[in-house]
């Protein structure tokens, strides 16, 4: 009983870590939310990747055609676990549209492979969720991307298309989060 356990976790490792190799190469080509990566490294956690403070604020910028929801939220907060079945229907909803929704989460490292993984694999949102250490944010990084935004509180949802952006502090209603979605894609 114990060799077979035993090769059924090798087999599993072995293709767990084949699927996880495809899904960097895919990554690398991909142009949406998680192409602000960096190359992972040991300290990077399971299949997320994590980014640095600049490379966000790069991303906040961008100024195309497609609509960027930017999500920041831990899984210790009440109110961004809340919210977030409502960003997933939207992700289904707009799936194949010029949207890119992309989950910032601010868990300390040490949670990046236990609470934080098993949020990412039991939500769905694995492909969508970016990891920041926010031990590395400056004092300049919230008045140099946000204008209501301190970083006091959480959770908080940054909007851009093109020129037009919108922030929101706060836990965000399905309603309130169409209405925002909506007048962004006008």
């Amino acid at each position: 009983m114990k060799k077979i356990i035993l090769s059924l976790l090798i087999l599993f490792s072995l293709s767990s870590c084949k699927k996880e190799e495809q899904k960097t190469i895919d990554d690398k080509n991909s142009s949406d939310s998680t192409s602000i990566a960096t190359p992972e490294s040991e300290n990077t956690a399971y299949i997320s990747k994590e980014v640095t403070p600049d490379k966000i604020g790069n991303y906040l910028a961008k100024k195309n055609d497609t609509l960027y929801v930017t999500n920041f939220f831990a899984t210790w907060c009440g109110p961004c676990m809340k919210e977030i079945p409502h960003f997933k229907n939207k992700i289904e909803e707009l799936k194949g549209k010029p949207v890119k929704f992309t989950f910032v989460n601010l868990d300390q490292k040490s949670e990046w492979n236990g609470a934080v993984k098993k949020f990412a694999q039991e939500s769905g949102l694995v492909d969508h969720i970016i990891l920041l250490d926010a031990q590395k944010l400056d004092k300049n990084f919230f008045p140099k991307n946000f204008q209501k935004w301190d970083g006091g509180s959480i959770p908080f949802t940054y909007m851009r298309k093109g020129d037009k952006t919108d922030e929101y502090l706060g836990m965000m209603t399905e309603d309130v989060l169409n209405s925002k979605i909506q007048d962004l894609l006008k």
